[in-house]
Formats: C-alpha cells, sequence, structure tokens
C-alpha cells in the first residue's frame, strides 16, 4: 500500500489497494482478487477487517463473491455505482427546460496534504479549482465544487463553463474510468445556500465524487443539491444506475416523496 494511504482504517487501505490495482488495469474483469486469508498474510490484517474490504467491495460490485471458489472482478456493469456519472447540462435539456451555468470560481491552487491524499499527488502539486452553480429555468439545482489535476487536464482554466461543462470536457480529455461516490445530507455553509437561495434551516444532499482515468485520480468533486428540489431514485435492472431528479417543489418534474 502506497504512503498516501497509510492513515486510513485498514479495511479502507485493503479496499484502496483493490480498487487501484483494478482502475490501473493489474486486475482485469473475472481476476481472482486476494482472499481473506491472502490479505491477512500480506498486510497483517486481522481476519474481520480482511472480511469487511471484501464484503464492502461486493456491497458496491466491484467484486463478486462465490462461496468457497473466492472473490473476482465484476464486469463493468456489476461495477458500475450508485449514480451514473452524467452531464447536467443534458439531464436537464432532456427534461425540455434551459441549463445554465454561473462560474462563480475558476483558478489555479496548490494541494494541501488532504486533497494531495485523495488525487493521490504529492501536497504542492499543481491544481485547479472551480465552483459552478447550475441552474435549471432559472432555478439553483446544484453547486459544483471541483478539483482537478492539472496534468490530467491541462486546458482546464481556458474553457468557457459558462457554455459547457467540466463533465463535457474531462470527458474528452480525461475519459471516465472508474468513479467513487459518498452521499450524504448536510447542512450546507452559508457561501453555498446563497448561492443556492436556499432559505435558513435547509439541508442539501451532497455527492462527493472522484473519478479516475488511465490508473489515476483525476478530479474530486462536491456536488451540492437543496433538499427541498431533489430526490435521489433507484431502479434494479442490470445495467441501471440511480439518478437525481428534481423534485415537485422545484416546479420539475421529479417523483413525489411520500407522505
Amino acid at each position: 500500500m502506497d504512503k498516501a494511504e497509510s492513515h486510513l482504517p485498514r479495511y479502507r487501505q485493503l479496499k484502496e489497494h483493490i480498487t487501484t490495482g483494478i482502475a490501473a488495469g493489474r486486475l482485469q474483469v473475472g481476476d481472482r482478487v486476494p482472499s481473506e486469508q491472502e490479505l491477512v498474510r500480506r498486510f497483517g490484517v486481522s481476519r474481520m477487517t480482511a472480511n469487511r474490504a471484501l464484503r464492502e467491495l461486493a456491497a458496491a460490485g466491484i467484486v463478486v463473491r462465490q462461496p468457497g471458489v473466492g472473490s473476482f472482478v465484476a464486469d463493468a456493469q456489476a461495477r458500475s455505482h450508485a449514480l451514473e456519472v452524467r452531464n447536467i447540462a443534458d439531464e436537464i435539456r432532456e427534461r425540455g427546460h434551459l441549463h445554465s451555468a454561473q462560474v462563480v470560481v475558476l483558478e489555479r491552487i496548490t494541494a494541501g496534504p488532504e486533497q494531495a491524499r485523495r488525487l493521490r499527488l504529492r501536497p504542492g502539486a499543481v491544481l485547479f479549482h472551480s465552483l459552478i452553480v447550475h441552474s435549471e429555468n432559472g432555478l439553483p439545482i446544484q453547486a459544483e465544487d471541483r478539483l482537478v489535476c492539472a496534468h490530467a487536464a491541462p486546458g482546464y482554466l481556458r474553457q468557457d463553463f459558462g457554455r459547457s461543462t467540466p463533465n463535457e470536457y474531462l470527458s474528452r480529455v480525461a475519459p471516465l474510468q472508474t468513479v467513487e461516490h459518498l452521499i450524504r445530507a448536510a447542512m450546507p455553509a452559508a457561501r453555498i445556500r446563497s448561492l443556492l437561495r436556499m432559505p435558513a434551516g435547509e439541508p442539501c444532499l451532497v455527492i462527493d465524487r472522484r473519478t479516475w482515468s488511465g490508473g489515476r485520480p483525476v478530479s474530486v468533486a462536491v456536488l451540492h443539491h437543496p433538499g427541498s428540489r431533489y430526490e435521489l431514485t433507484a431502479s434494479a435492472g442490470a445495467g441501471t444506475a440511480d439518478s437525481l431528479h428534481p423534485s415537485p417543489d422545484g416546479d420539475v418534474p421529479g417523483r413525489r416523496r411520500p407522505t
């Protein structure tokens, strides 16, 4: 395991080791991943820790566990994550509505320790930072706070993100290979609340997304959505992904929450 992972809980270090191997192509679809016993012996962890790592990888669809046989890298569909990564502008247009974007921040920065860890860089490496508010029919529905590795997307600061989106640009220069999501509810900071024109006391649905290309992390984005305007829905078919839909309270089609 590399030094960037050394402060993580041991089960997460094991997960990072395996997912990095998949992203880098060292483990291919159908390849057997280390067993619990092999992980215990190789990394000096407990059997419980190894079991948790493999169990969570299986729950995320990254590996398939076959009792008595082993764990294997899942195929591309089984490995798809909880949310499909789509261009928000395309989603809005598909609903027959108008997408607009306000570029609040577009700058060059240097990576701090946590930023460097998540993007597998050395502290002080060059990053590009953007903060963009996406609106649907003039109503703010997403604040996209993104960090991008400069080496992966050297032209990032030259893009007009009022006319296109970071998703569109990154899809061209660093095609998506792997994506990780963390979804939570949180009270937004004052700046985000103001940008999204949210009333006091309203929570956000927050998606923390890390994307990989060419075996390396490329981008980390934190996406804030007003809780009253968005909800998360799921479909259970093979090859389908959960998606975010604006709620009727935002005057945009979506699934009504049960009362």
